[in-house]
C-alpha cells in the first residue's frame, strides 16, 4: 500500500512550489510533480532568465554611452551565446533553490508528468517511479499555461517562435518580428534591440502595453521609438508564412493599406492558454470558464470536492506572484490557518529600459466607475538621485480619491519602477493616503523621493517642480 499524502500537487510553478513548501512547513506530508525542474515557467522559461537578459541588454546599452561620462569602451562587442548561456545558468541556480526548499521541508519531488486518476489518487508518468499511484486526502491542480500560437501555424523553435524558444535561441537573429506588446513582448524587444537586432512590434490594440494607464502607454511607447523599435498600433495580423530566410508576415493597420514585412524570426507574445494535457484521467472532468481556464470557488476548490487549483490555470492576471498569493490562500483554507482570501489589489511590472510598474485603477478606469479624483504626478528629470544615475526618464503618477485622499491607483514609468511600486501597493493594501505618504520622510537623493513628491503633487503641495 502506498503511503497517504496530505496533499499531492501537479505542477512545480509559482503555484505549486509555493504551496507545496508552505504545507511542509505545516509538516504536511506533500508530494509535488513537476516535467520539468521546479519553478516552472516563471523560474526556468519566464521571469528569471527574461529579468537577467533585460539587465545585460540595459548595462551593454548604458555602456555604449559611456564615453560622455568620461569613461572609454573601445570596441565594445557581445557573444549573443554567451549571453544566453549566462541566462540559462541563472534560471538553473533558481531551480536548485526550489530543490533544497524541497529537502529542507521534506516535500517528496517527482520530475514526471502527473495525472490524477481519481479525486484521491495522482498517477506518476515518466521518471524513475513510472506508473506509480500516489494516494492523497486532497489535490492541487497547479499545471499553468503555455503560449497562445498562431491559428494553424506551430512554433518551430527556429523561424516563428514563443518566449520558451527566444530564452534558448542558438544565432542572434538580425531581424525580428514581435507580435504582441504586453510584458513579454515588449521586454524581449527591449532585449533584442539593445544588442542590435532590427525589431518591429506589432499590437492589435491602439496602444502598447494596452493595459497600463494611458499616460504609461505612451511614455513608454515614445522611449521604445527613440531607442529604434519599430511599433505599429492598432494592426492586425493577416496572414504568415515561413520563406527560405525567415518569415514573411502580411498586415493591416487602421486606416492604411496592408503591408508586408519581413524577418529573420517571429515572437509570437499574444497572450497564453491553459496547460491540462494529461493532467486529468478518463472520466475525470472539472468546470472550466468560458475561456478554458479552471474555474474555483470561494476556498479555491474545483468542481471536484477535494481538488484545488491556483495559479495560471485560473486564468488572468499571469502573474507570478499572483499565483503565489493564490496558492498560499489554498494552504491557509485547507489547514484552517486562515480564511481563504480572494484575489484584490496586486503590482504589476514590465522590465524593460525605463521600467513600468502599477497597481489599482488606471485613470481611464477611475472614470469609468465616476469617482471624483485628482492627480498627482513627478517626473524623474527632476530627481536628484535620477539625474545623477543617469535614468531621468519617465514619472511617477498618483490617482487620487476626492476628498478623502484615498490612492486608487500609482503609476510609474522609469528606472527601478518595479521595485518602487511596492511602496504604493503597501499603502493602498492598508488604506494609507497620499497625504502619509507625502508626510513620510524619505531618504535623500533616491528615488524613493518621487513617489512622496507625486503624493504632495496631487493637492498642491510638490516642492520640486
Amino acid at each position: 500500500m502506498n503511503p497517504l499524502y496530505d496533499l499531492v500537487i501537479i505542477g512545480g510553478g509559482p503555484a505549486g512550489y509555493v504551496a507545496a513548501i508552505r504545507a511542509g512547513q505545516l509538516g504536511k506530508r506533500v508530494a509535488c510533480i513537476e516535467m520539468d525542474r521546479p519553478g516552472g515557467t516563471c523560474l526556468d522559461w519566464g521571469c528569471i532568465p527574461l529579468k537577467n537578459l533585460s539587465r545585460i541588454a540595459e548595462l551593454y546599452a548604458s555602456m555604449h554611452g559611456a564615453e560622455r561620462l568620461g569613461l572609454k569602451c573601445s570596441n565594445l562587442s557581445h557573444d549573443f551565446s554567451k549571453i544566453m548561456d549566462h541566462s540559462r545558468q541563472v534560471a538553473g541556480t533558481m531551480c536548485r533553490g526550489i530543490e533544497y526548499l524541497f529537502k529542507k521541508n521534506k516535500v517528496d519531488h517527482f520530475v514526471a508528468k502527473g495525472e490524477m486518476i481519481s479525486p484521491t489518487q495522482v498517477r506518476i508518468h515518466g521518471g524513475e517511479r513510472n506508473g506509480e499511484v500516489l494516494e492523497a486526502k486532497n489535490i492541487l491542480l497547479a499545471t499553468g499555461c503555455r503560449p497562445r500560437k498562431l491559428e494553424g501555424i506551430d512554433f518551430d523553435a527556429k523561424k516563428i517562435i514563443s518566449s520558451r524558444e527566444a530564452l534558448v535561441l542558438k544565432e542572434q537573429p538580425k531581424s525580428l518580428l514581435v507580435m504582441g506588446s504586453g510584458a513579454i513582448g515588449v521586454e524581449f524587444s527591449y532585449f533584442f534591440n539593445a544588442l542590435g537586432t532590427k525589431v518591429r512590434m506589432m499590437e492589435m490594440l491602439p496602444r502598447i502595453s494596452p493595459m497600463e494607464d494611458h499616460e504609461i502607454s505612451a511614455g513608454l511607447e515614445g522611449s521604445l521609438k527613440k531607442q529604434g523599435i519599430a511599433i505599429h498600433t492598432s494592426t492586425r495580423v493577416e496572414g504568415v508564412e515561413r520563406t527560405p530566410n525567415g518569415v514573411r508576415l502580411r498586415a493591416c493597420t487602421e486606416g492604411k493599406d496592408p503591408q508586408v514585412f519581413e524577418a529573420d524570426v517571429l515572437l509570437v507574445a499574444i497572450g497564453v492558454q491553459p496547460f491540462l494535457e494529461g493532467a486529468l484521467g478518463p472520466g475525470l472532468s472539472v468546470k472550466l470558464d468560458a475561456n478554458g481556464f479552471i474555474a474555483v470557488d470561494e476556498r479555491y476548490q474545483t468542481s471536484i470536492p477535494g481538488v484545488y487549483a491556483a495559479g495560471d490555470i485560473m486564468g488572468g492576471p499571469w502573474l507570478a506572484h499572483v499565483a503565489s498569493y493564490r496558492a498560499l490562500q489554498v494552504i491557509n483554507g485547507l489547514y484552517d490557518i486562515a480564511e481563504p482570501k480572494p484575489l484584490a489589489l496586486y503590482p504589476v511590472a514590465t522590465y524593460c529600459q525605463p521600467q513600468v510598474g502599477s497597481v489599482g485603477m488606471t485613470e481611464t478606469k477611475v472614470k469609468e466607475k465616476g469617482i471624483p479624483y485628482r492627480v498627482g504626478r513627478f517626473p524623474f528629470a527632476a530627481s536628484g538621485k535620477a539625474v545623477a544615475c543617469e535614468h531621468p526618464e519617465g514619472f511617477v503618477k498618483v490617482i487620487v480619491s476626492e476628498p478623502d485622499g484615498e490612492i486608487l491607483g500609482a503609476h510609474i514609468l522609469g528606472n527601478s519602477a518595479a521595485d518602487l511600486i511596492a511602496e504604493y501597493a503597501l499603502a493602498m493594501n492598508h488604506e494609507i493616503t497620499a497625504e502619509d505618504i507625502h508626510h513620510t520622510i524619505h531618504a535623500h537623493p533616491t528615488l524613493s523621493e518621487a513617489l512622496a513628491e507625486a503624493a504632495a503633487d496631487s493637492f498642491g503641495e510638490a516642492i520640486h517642480v
